[in-house]
């Protein structure tokens, strides 16, 4: 008996140990409840109805009729092209969408997506209480997606605000929202990394979460433990229709500037240079001097602008923006959109291998509608249907390039035939169809005499090495 005890105890304890240590892991998960029972009031969900021209083919499920809208922003448009001849093509029709937001203030204002309320008639929003008041729009920021409403009530439930800034990786978080509809409803995750820069976000430091975010989550409050707003869910990332646990949320010290300029005006101001920049590659580092790839190149200084009044040049590599390192080309427009117009800022650059300061009196980003490039070489239909922007290349450009010839792209369309084919912003595209591209001028017009739907060759230089992609461009109707 003292033998089986003595083998009995150690047993015991071990026993004991796993399942008291069990038992403080799951102690240390996160609970949400009491968090949702005090956030869940100031949170809203948003309807809209716009009036939009029908495409597509009559019955066909692919139709505008069908797709709600809610879907397009996550996962695009796809529809066919109009068929002439079809019966109830170019039809009015009454579009619906869904969507998310959260009140900033006990007057009535709320804060959601611009997309969410993009070219919408109408704007509902149901608060938690079940009443719905009809909205109308402050203003929208299309490049932060983030958007302000008012409606006419008082002493609302206000939602507290946190600092995005103090976000962790592997901190947990939750969102509320209601995606396909269903109203309040609540996901939680970590935070899987922070800065993330999206394509044609180039104002946004994304806060990346594996939260479950689906249509209908836009525009919603991403929460930290303590109940405060730290982000807007915004976007996903997925290849299967699906939430695939990727999801992105506006930072909410971006989104509260913003939505403090559209109190204040409707719209925002934002710094502007007037450069057309480029990522730097290992061997364009090498070649200026770097001793790693960063910064952000400068292929094309507009004219008139701060930057070419500040004397910044084409092939200047800009590291530094008021002792803010420039870690990569997506980092600068976000330090100077951040600066209020007028301000004076001073650029750390690199040129001709030799590091300077110079001081530049930032400009106000021009409105939509005005140029922003100020070069002749304007975007015009054939670049359209390419679906990117480009800019010649001078005699520097091209030396430290590794080219003779050649146009550098300088903006992709992601849904463009440029993209499908693989082509990136700062690839220098030297020949299109056999044809040999000496400018802009030169590829307008190959674009022009291009077949249309058959894959055509495409020569382009990436970091220093030359490879063919095959593009298929498709009629200008399309």
């Amino acid at each position: 008996m003292e033998r089986l005890s003595r083998y009995i105890s150690p047993f015991l304890l071990a026993l004991v140990t796993l399942c008291a240590a069990q038992f403080a892991q799951a102690r240390e998960l996160p609970d949400f409840t009491q968090l949702v029972e005090d956030a869940a009031p100031g949170v809203v969900n948003i309807s809209t109805t716009s009036t939009v021209e029908r495409r597509g083919m009559q019955g066909s499920p692919f139709s505008g009729q069908d797709v709600p809208d809610i879907f397009r922003h996550f996962f695009g448009d796809r529809m066919p092209p109009m068929m002439p001849g079809v019966p109830g093509q170019g039809r009015e029709e009454q579009r619906h969408s869904l969507g998310s937001g959260f009140i900033i203030s006990r007057d009535g204002y709320i804060m959601t997506n611009a997309h969410v309320v993009d070219g919408a008639d109408e704007i509902v929003v149901r608060l938690n209480d079940r009443r719905e008041l009809e909205a109308t729009l402050v203003g929208a920021d299309k490049k932060t997606d983030v958007a302000v409403l008012k409606v006419d009530a008082k002493n609302l439930p206000v939602l507290e605000m946190g600092d995005s800034d103090d976000l962790q990786v592997g901190e947990w978080v939750a969102a509320i929202g209601s995606p396909f509809g269903f109203d309040h409803s609540v996901t939680a995750g970590i935070v899987s990394a922070i800065d993330r820069t999206l394509p044609s976000d180039a104002y946004v430091p994304f806060i990346q979460t594996d939260v479950a975010i689906n249509p209908g989550n836009s525009g919603g409050p991403l929460f930290n433990l303590e109940g405060e707003v730290v982000g807007i869910n915004s976007q996903i990332y997925t290849r299967s229709g699906g939430f695939m646990g990727v999801s992105f949320a506006i930072p909410i010290n971006v989104a509260m500037d913003i939505a403090d300029q559209l109190k204040a005006s409707g719209h925002v101001n934002r710094g502007w240079l007037g450069v057309v920049i480029q990522p730097v590659s290992k061997d364009l580092a090498e070649s200026f001097g770097l001793d790693e790839a960063r910064g952000a190149l400068i292929s094309e200084v507009t004219d008139d602008s701060p930057a070419s009044e500040a004397g910044l040049e084409a092939g200047d590599v800009v590291l530094a923006v008021d002792g803010q390192k420039v870690e990569d080309s997506s980092t600068l427009p976000r330090l100077v959109g951040r600066v209020s117009p007028g301000d004076e800022v001073t650029l750390n650059i690199l040129r001709d291998g030799e590091p300077q300061k110079i001081d530049v009196t930032v400009g106000n980003w021009p409105k939509e509608g005005e140029s922003v490039s100020g070069s002749q070489h304007q975007e015009n239909d054939s670049q359209s249907r390419l679906g990117v922007a480009v800019s010649d290349l001078d005699d520097r450009m091209r030396s430290q390039l590794g080219v003779d010839n050649g146009v550098v792209v300088r903006q992709v369309d992601p849904q463009g035939a440029a993209a499908a084919a693989g082509i990136s912003r700062g690839d220098v595209i030297v020949s299109f169809n056999g044809q040999k591209i000496d400018g802009t001028d030169t590829l307008m017009k190959a674009v022009d005499e291009a077949p249309i739907d058959r894959a055509i060759p495409v020569r382009i230089v990436r970091d220093g090495q030359a490879l063919f992609v095959a593009l298929r461009l498709q009629s200008a109707d399309e």
